[in-house]
């Protein structure tokens, strides 16, 4: 079977529906990467990324219940699939490695 590249924010956002374990929606996970990255996204960029998770079937995703707060509007949320669990697991083993093979003194500051 091919692998399916994934790319970093996609792997961003993988992590963290699998953080969220079953509360993952566009917003939560907008937020939760804000919050624990300091980096600012917007919500359509994670709304693209969690479609192109879905289609690549990284994820998989159910409408939830319909809450007052959003009009009766119902969140769409994700879990990660057996397929993106392997992936995240193939990409820390795979991050590791080469972090392992990297001689210590390479993490100086290089004077070029």
């Amino acid at each position: 079977m091919r692998r399916t590249y994934l790319g970093e924010f996609e792997e961003l956002v993988l992590l963290m529906i699998a953080i969220l374990d079953g509360q993952a929606y566009g917003v939560t996970v907008s937020q939760e990467i804000e919050l624990h990255t300091g980096r600012l996204v917007t919500f359509g960029a994670v709304h693209n990324t969690l479609i192109r998770l879905e289609e690549k079937g990284f994820v998989k995703s159910e409408l939830g219940g319909a809450t007052t707060e959003r009009g009766g509007r119902r969140k769409r949320l994700f879990k990660v699939t057996a397929l993106g669990s392997t992936a995240l697991r193939d990409i820390q083993e795979l991050r590791n490695k080469l972090w392992q093979m990297m001689p210590d003194n390479d993490l100086r500051v290089s004077g070029i």
